[in-house]
């Protein structure tokens, strides 16, 4: 017979594996760093100029970054710092190396589906780091409390009051007071004050909303980070329920990240969880756009289907019995996305299967489907075994023309992702415009 002690002996073993795999991944004292990019990889992937050029800017003024030297000479490698102040600096042809960014707030995209091993985490990471790489200031927020993304980031000691968790908890607290406030006589409120919830919610309540705000290995990335422990917020966000009925707990992250400044971020990316529960609902509801993976099987395609089905009537149900708590904290329902995107992942373009699986995605979704695959390759699999994105791995590992292919697919999936963050985000900003 086996209880629970099985399972924490288990659980040990684990993580005595788990150490040994980030000592080989990360450096000596497991904390993972960003390795240099070459001039190669900046002027092919990211300036989109000639390297024989950029080599010229470098050599007309000295006091640019100069990246480090091989010793042989060939080669120079420069930081993601020095990168970025190349792209403040450098002009070619007189067009700025700077990304365009709209103005207005960070645009939110949730990368979500309940269907496990369908790359949602993948997909997020990728989308992050390309954004990072493209000159964009990035927030994850990972939802999962497998945590896979926030130790992807390099991130592996972190407490449950500083995950989304906590986020919910310091949400309850204000809107208690909130919704006290709005009543003439205190007395006759019938919900509870924050001073009347548990001691423990009070305690995560009282934090300020930076506090939930890590930075990674990417110094244009920041996370707010997910745990084990972080899987009881589906439990205490039904005991918050019942203590304050009046709480519209599908808006806590929604309204977390209005209190952002709005050139705090440019790109905000969210890695749900496989379920549809209240951590994946207020991701819904924070999200402009959703982002859904889906694998090349019959399974996958089935799966999404259920979601779509699932998470249209839990947010019709929400719209519908919430209707008149929402208006009162500030919240517009229905929820309105600004685009829904599914993207196909492991894709291999010489499997019939799998164009006959993308067929059917784009004869039954048309033009939602996003055009571009994830294209299943050596160094996409090892991403998932390292924890290293396709951009953090040295192309000096495997073959250039293998881990080129893998960078290209992604490439050429973030350029779209970018396109339609990009349209959402003008409209938004043209919205604002007209109405200021």
């Amino acid at each position: 017979m086996r209880t629970h002690a099985d399972l924490q002996t288990m659980n040990e073993r684990s993580l005595t594996q788990q150490a040994a795999v980030r000592r080989a991944t990360f450096s000596p004292g497991e904390v993972k760093t960003l390795r240099p990019f070459s001039i190669w990889e900046i002027s092919q992937f990211m300036f989109d100029v000639p390297a024989d050029t950029l080599r010229k800017k470098l050599a007309d003024d000295p006091s640019l970054p100069q990246g480090e030297t091989e010793e042989d000479g060939r080669q120079r490698w420069f930081t993601l710092e020095e990168i970025n102040e190349l792209r403040r600096r450098i002009k070619f042809r007189g067009k700025t190396l700077l990304p365009r960014r709209p103005k207005g707030r960070a645009m939110r995209v949730a990368v979500s589906n309940f269907k496990g091993g369908v790359g949602k985490t993948v997909v997020a990471q990728h989308l992050a780091n390309a954004a990072a790489l493209d000159g964009y200031r990035v927030l994850c927020i990972d939802f999962d409390p497998q945590a896979t993304l926030t130790h992807s980031m390099g991130i592996v000691e972190v407490k449950e009051w500083n995950t989304v968790w906590g986020i919910m908890c310091r949400d309850l607290c204000r809107e208690a007071d909130r919704i006290m406030e709005s009543y003439d006589d205190p007395d006759d409120c019938p919900y509870p004050s924050s001073a009347e919830l548990p001691d423990d919610v009070q305690s995560i309540g009282a934090q300020r909303f930076q506090d939930f705000i890590q930075p990674t290995c990417w110094p244009t990335i920041d996370i707010i980070p997910s745990c084990a422990n972080a899987a009881f917020v589906e439990f205490a966000s039904a005991q918050y329920r019942s203590l304050h009925k009046a709480w519209s707990f599908f808006g806590c992250v929604a309204r977390y990240l209005d209190e952002l400044p709005d050139d705090q971020y440019d790109l905000i990316i969210f890695d749900c969880p496989p379920a549809i529960g209240y951590q994946s609902l207020n991701a819904a509801f924070a999200s402009d756009i959703l982002y859904i993976p889906s694998g090349p099987g019959y399974w996958e395609y089935d799966s999404t289907t259920s979601y779509l089905g699932q998470l249209g009537d839990a947010m019709e149900d929400i719209s519908e019995g919430f209707a008149g708590l929402a208006e009162d904290a500030g919240l517009s329902l229905p929820k309105e996305f600004k685009d829904v995107r599914l993207l196909m992942t492991r894709f291999e373009q010489n499997n019939p299967l799998h164009n006959a699986m993308m067929e059917a995605f784009r004869n039954v979704f048309g033009a939602d489907v996003c055009l571009n695959p994830i294209e299943m390759t050596r160094a996409v699999e090892q991403s998932g075994r390292f924890q290293m994105s396709v951009y953090e791995q040295d192309y000096r590992q495997m073959t250039r023309e293998t881990w080129k292919r893998a960078r290209q697919s992604f490439d050429r999936a973030y350029n779209e992702f970018k396109t339609t963050v990009l349209k959402a985000w003008e409209q938004d900003s043209a919205r604002t415009e007209a109405a200021e």
